[in-house]
């Protein structure tokens, strides 16, 4: 055991981190191992400053709600879960010094991934180089899966490029008079922002719909009237935006000053948030996105999940929050079947199980090809009498699909 070690490392470390210690440790129980008060170990960066912040912090919830629930019930293999969760500040240098510190320096026994493809891709080739299990939140554009990576898993139900596929389905079996005939794009420049809307833009062009309007900016913008007037001026019938959360609002209020009116509007990071409302003046009646979860989801673990997360948090979780618990629960699954969590031989077992196997989670069961990308589909969710509902795929629609849009 490496307890002392540890303690005296983390007792010394400098610099922005968030431990996360609960309850009194124990042994498993069946005889068959040493009892321990070590726990185990799992590694951490997040964005919790920076451009990816907001979501960032979503996902920290996640996974400390993930950790809290896990060590109620006793922990895994009969030790505690601590979190040590490091503030790469949005940049990809210091998420890879980040998780070499986790795993070199600290000697976690797990890690898991952190927010936004422009700093998985970075972490997970640290997380390859020294054999570890790496399930990951946030990284869901293609890129993320055409690197070679044997150990990355992404816990989400589909990649980014996929996550219109419901949408486009819709829209392109509706009469040919009836469907949007020209669309307008802005997309950050980000791997996964851009994968979402150009996911859907391949299958709009393909299908003979017009792209009158196609933007790209950088992830810090915050001034939006150029690129609002270009898109307003276009007419479009249809509006896609790439963004995370600020950009889309930004972006909208800008629209809103110049009172253009898109049949329809869809935003792959921003309408989910539960400032979104507030931030666009309340006017969110259409605006849609897709979403890899639902608090409603009758998944077995969702329930638990929404209530406790809810006691600990004080609201109820979002897709950031459930993508981070996700992470964890497909680690926990992992670790459960294999019967151990360190460092070594360890962790190629985790990474051999959880390709062979099937995750019960609370956004659905989810299983992976052998690149890390998961083998499902995203709702799509749109604002519907001052509430975000599920409005496609029918078998599961909370709510009917409005189109058009109503004014914002």
């Amino acid at each position: 055991m490496r307890s002392s070690l540890r303690r005296t490392r983390w007792a010394t470390a400098l610099g922005a981190t968030t431990i996360l210690a609960l309850g009194a440790c124990s042994g498993d129980g069946d005889g068959g191992s040493t009892a321990t008060d070590d726990p185990i170990l799992v590694g951490i960066s997040l964005p919790l400053t920076g451009d990816f912040s907001e979501p960032g912090k979503g996902v920290q919830q996640g996974y400390e709600a993930w950790a809290k629930i896990t060590n109620d019930k006793g922990g895994l293999l009969g030790r505690q879960v601590q979190l040590k969760i490091l503030d790469d500040q949005s940049n990809a240098d210091r998420v890879v010094a980040d998780y070499e510190q986790l795993i070199g320096s600290d000697e976690a026994d797990l890690v898991v991934g952190p927010f936004s493809t422009r700093l998985v891709v970075p972490a997970a080739r640290v997380a390859e180089e020294y054999g570890m299990l790496f399930v990951e939140p946030a990284g869901a554009a293609k890129e993320v899966f055409s690197q070679g990576f044997k150990n990355l898993f992404y816990a989400a139900p589909a990649v980014a490029n996929d996550h219109y596929n419901h949408l486009a389905e819709y829209l392109l079996a509706l009469p040919a008079d009836k469907r949007p005939k020209t669309v307008a794009y802005a997309a950050m420049d980000d791997p996964f922002a851009q994968g979402t809307a150009y996911g859907l833009k391949d299958k709009m062009e393909a299908a003979g719909i017009k792209t009158v309007v196609n933007e790209v900016y950088p992830p810090n913008t915050t001034d939006f009237s150029s690129i609002a007037a270009k898109i307003a001026s276009s007419k479009a019938d249809m509006l896609v935006g790439g963004s995370q959360y600020q950009d889309g609002v930004n972006l909208i209020v800008a629209l809103q000053q110049l009172n253009y009116q898109p049949k329809l509007a869809a935003f792959s990071g921003a309408p989910t948030n539960p400032e979104f409302a507030k931030a666009i003046g309340n006017k969110t009646e259409g605006v849609l996105s897709p979403t890899g979860y639902s608090p409603d989801a009758p998944y077995p673990s969702n329930k638990e999940f929404v209530e406790k997360f809810t006691a600990q948090f004080g609201k109820a979780p979002d897709e950031d929050q459930a993508n981070g618990y996700t992470a964890g629960q497909v680690v926990a699954a992992a670790v459960t079947a294999v019967g151990c969590a360190e460092q070594g031989d360890c962790q190629k077992k985790l990474v051999d199980w959880v390709h062979g196997n099937k995750v019960e989670t609370v956004v659905g069961p989810l299983s992976w090809d052998q690149t890390g990308k998961p083998q499902g589909a995203h709702m799509i969710q749109q604002w519907v009498g001052g509430k975000i509902k599920i409005v496609l795929p029918a078998t599961v629609k909370e709510a009917d699909f409005v189109y058009p849009k109503p004014a914002w």
